[in-house]
């Protein structure tokens, strides 16, 4: 990557205080370190939904020691601790998103970018769907617990 910072994220809730992310990490059994903080701030203003490696190669330019294996634990603990999100695709690979509030996602087919859909979030799509799916799934042994959409194309 020529330009390891990130661009900044522009239309998102503003990101949480290192005391919330730190109280969040210390509920979910982990612990706050500086790298996880800088993980932290590099994730919380990126524009879009980064790779592990892009995240790595921004911090860096902060944390000139940091591993890439650190940064892949730091991105796990925020994961762990609901404050970022991990959207896997297909293939194994991941990005990660901190945006707390429910949206849904736009998927590069050839490239794998991430991006947030500017489209209000449905609590209620799944019974507009099919009123009866999640007592149907209930009944089956599956309680859903939330959803995600990710509308699959090309950006140009």
């Amino acid at each position: 990557m020529r330009n390891a910072r990130l661009p900044t994220r522009s239309q998102q809730p503003g990101p949480r205080s290192l005391d919330e992310v730190r109280e969040a990490l210390q509920a979910a059994g982990s612990r706050f370190t500086e790298q996880r903080g800088e993980v932290w701030n590099t994730l919380s203003k990126a524009e879009g939904h980064p790779t592990a490696e892009q995240v790595y190669s921004a911090v860096r330019e902060r944390v000139p020691q940091i591993s890439l294996a650190t940064v892949y634990n730091a991105l796990e603990a925020l994961v762990e601790a609901g404050l970022a999100a991990k959207i896997t695709n297909g293939d194994g690979s991941a990005r990660y998103d901190c945006c707390a509030d429910d949206h849904y996602h736009l998927r590069d087919v050839a490239t794998g970018e991430v991006r947030d859909m500017p489209a209000e979030f449905d609590p209620d799509l799944l019974k507009k769907l099919d009123p009866k799916l999640t007592e149907r799934l209930a009944a089956s042994g599956f309680k859903v617990t939330g959803y995600r959409l990710e509308v699959l194309g090309r950006f140009e």
